[in-house]
């Protein structure tokens, strides 16, 4: 197998979570995430239990940035230790 560089890795991760949670923030603004969440809840045979808070741009940016930086430092730990349990000497 390959090596990798944990700071790819962990650019991946946070790219990723970032969006998810820019669409997420998304929905909320655009008034379309408690339905969303109703419907999914409702596949799982489960009463919806939550309700969703109206927009706030702050609160919108914290779940971003925080879910972006924690994917970073996920992806990274990842990725060291994808270079550790690896076999061979194979670095990029």
């Amino acid at each position: 197998m390959s090596y990798t560089k944990p700071h790819v890795v962990g650019l991946v991760f946070a790219l990723f979570l970032g969006v998810w949670h820019l669409l997420w923030s998304l929905l909320v603004w655009l008034g379309a995430a408690q339905p969303l969440l109703d419907f999914i809840f409702r596949l799982h045979m489960i009463t919806p239990p939550y309700r969703v808070e109206a927009f706030h741009l702050g609160t919108a940016a914290g779940l971003v940035s925080v879910t972006t930086c924690l994917g970073f430092a996920e992806g990274w730990i990842a990725g060291v230790i994808w270079n550790r349990c690896m076999p061979g000497d194979t670095k990029v």
